[in-house]
């Protein structure tokens, strides 16, 4: 075998490497905490501690809670019900976000909550 062949091989290799460090270090927590949720995003509630992003995909429903400032831990919450079962839910302190949390819904309506310190946001049936 060529002897510059061999060493040919390991570039691109490390360039996939390379590029996934920087990916890691250059998104800020939020953002990455935003697309901890496979599919498209449907709908985004806004109040005024945080956001809850929701995510559909094949009969899948995820939702995140996300924090406006992150910073030290504080009580934080994401809840999703399919109608017609119980509600799944994250609660705890967290410094960024609660979740994800995923449900499948299939093509029933969901209901979605979120709650960052004494603020929060919820839904009723949608994605009917």
């Amino acid at each position: 075998m060529d002897s510059a062949a061999i060493r040919r091989r390991p570039l691109p290799l490390v360039a996939v490497l390379t590029g996934a460090v920087l990916l890691a270090f250059a998104a800020p927590g939020t953002a990455q905490a935003a697309t901890a949720c496979a599919g498209r995003e449907v709908r985004t509630l806004s109040f005024a501690t945080g956001t809850v992003h929701v995510h559909k995909r094949d009969g899948y429903v995820c939702a995140l809670t996300v924090t406006r400032k992150p910073g030290p831990k504080r009580p934080m919450s994401v809840t999703v019900q399919a109608r017609g079962n119980r509600p799944v839910t994250d609660k705890g302190r967290y410094s960024q976000h609660a979740g994800p949390v995923t449900v499948h819904a299939g093509h029933r309506c969901v209901r979605v909550a979120g709650s960052v310190g004494s603020k929060s946001v919820h839904t009723d049936w949608i994605l009917c």
